[in-house]
């Protein structure tokens, strides 16, 4: 959608008041979607928990999850709003710091970003990758690992879209390798929120998507799925491995009585369809000796 267009159908807005990095002391604005008048028509509901929308005849393809995240255009510190104002100054040196890094490490996945003006998919995926960077400096109370993996699910989402809309230009590649690491930080959360190390606050908005927040129950789902679809493969004995440690913590998911009957019918419903999955790999793996 060129920017003319974007004027003439008002499918998104700027902060009439200018946003402070508190990294670089850059002023910008934030770009927001406008979601009523039709913009947004509901489509399905991904096995992932993603909220697909179907395109208006108005306003043409939206995609939420593109402005998300709060960007500095001039320094590329990202984080979610709750978080980019909230950085303590011995962060705030160590963001400092790795400036150059960001810049170089996101100009060499995605080209002619611009984030003074409207958003594409390309800002949008970039956004969620400067996250995973900036979220990396941060320390437990931010609960960063699972931030970079929220990050690492909602990039892929979009370069699977712009796959789909540019095919031909290798996006496909960086869907799977940011599903991969999405796999890799949500394992690591829950282990991390088991044993204590970085837990998990009541404040924590577990998504994944934007509609609905489906809480630590989503969680759990997304790592066992992630974990099925994207985790060791080229072993037998790893991948058994793997799918038994998938197949444990969606077991998680399974209370009983009242405890079962609380749990959204969306989650218990792919949880069960995923452990039934996961257990009929397992048995063909080991039919085969």
């Amino acid at each position: 959608m060129s920017d003319e267009d974007r004027d003439t159908k008002k499918t998104t807005f700027f902060s009439k008041n200018p946003i402070m990095c508190p990294v670089c002391d850059t002023s910008f604005y934030k770009e927001d979607l406008l979601s009523g008048g039709g913009r947004l028509i509901a489509g399905e509901l991904t096995e992932e928990l993603h909220r697909t929308y179907e395109p208006s005849k108005k306003y043409g393809e939206l995609f939420p999850l593109v402005y998300t995240v709060l960007v500095c255009p001039s320094c590329y510190y990202a984080a979610y709003p709750q978080d980019f104002h909230e950085v303590n100054e011995e962060f705030i040196e160590a963001l400092k710091e790795e400036t150059d890094k960001r810049v170089q490490s996101v100009s060499l996945v995605f080209k002619d970003l611009d984030f003074t003006n409207y958003r594409g998919l390309k800002e949008g995926a970039a956004g969620y990758f400067l996250a995973m960077m900036c979220y990396d400096l941060l320390d437990r109370h931010y609960s960063p690992t699972f931030k970079r993996a929220l990050s690492a699910l909602r990039a892929a989402w979009l370069l699977d879209s712009l796959h789909r809309k540019a095919f031909g230009e290798n996006y496909d590649y960086l869907t799977r390798l940011f599903y991969r690491k999405a796999r890799f930080f949500y394992i690591q959360s829950v282990e991390m929120a088991q044993n204590g190390q970085e837990p998990l606050e009541a404040k924590v908005n577990f998504g994944p998507d934007l509609d609905k927040n489906y809480g630590y129950d989503g969680l759990l789902y997304i790592t066992g799925l992630l974990e099925y679809r994207y985790g060791p493969r080229r072993y037998k004995e790893k991948r058994l491995k793997s799918l038994e440690n998938a197949k444990r913590i969606v077991s998680k998911l399974f209370g009983t009585g009242k405890a079962s009957k609380n749990k959204p019918s969306a989650i218990l419903d792919k949880a069960r369809e995923l452990y039934d999955e996961m257990n009929k790999e397992i048995r063909q793996l080991q039919e085969q000796g």
